[in-house]
């Protein structure tokens, strides 16, 4: 499956919100969402990030494409790399401005993170995938939502 196959599938997010800000919110949502992109609020979100990968990690066999970049392309995906090397491609990836896309191996299911976002998009998730994703989003003070499509 080719990573625009992905972005066709169904998705979910993982977020820092509970749930998506409506557009007529009375709220603030984009001074609070500019506040929280400032050092050292995303530096913390970014290893979050990096926290559930490692520990989805544990579970399946994951590999990883900075900017996806394929082998077609002349540049491999890594499969299961060492921890720190994860820990480095999430944090400072995002923090370059790059699109880092990591792949089930074993489920078809994808997730994507992205420079200045606040989230993490899971593409084609099992519901097995999402209780497990679930339990680690929520032990890192983060939840898992599907937007209105």
């Amino acid at each position: 499956m080719t990573i625009e196959d992905y972005l066709e599938k169904p998705y979910w997010v993982i977020d820092f919100l509970p749930r998506q800000v409506p557009a007529d919110s009375r709220g603030q949502y984009f001074r609070v969402e500019e506040f929280f992109l400032e050092h050292p609020r995303i530096d913390a979100l970014y290893r979050k990030f990096a926290n559930i990968v490692l520990k989805l990690n544990c579970y399946e066999d994951l590999s990883f494409s900075q900017d996806g970049e394929n082998v077609s392309a002349g540049v491999e995906w890594v499969t299961n790399p060492a921890p720190k090397l994860i820990e480095q491609m999430v944090v400072k990836c995002l923090s370059a401005k790059r699109m880092l896309y990591v792949v089930m191996e074993s489920s078809e299911e994808m997730i994507t993170l992205g420079s200045d976002d606040m989230y993490m998009t899971v593409y084609n998730a099992s519901e097995r995938t999402l209780g497990l994703l679930g339990s680690l989003a929520a032990a890192e003070g983060l939840f898992v939502w599907k937007p209105e499509q």
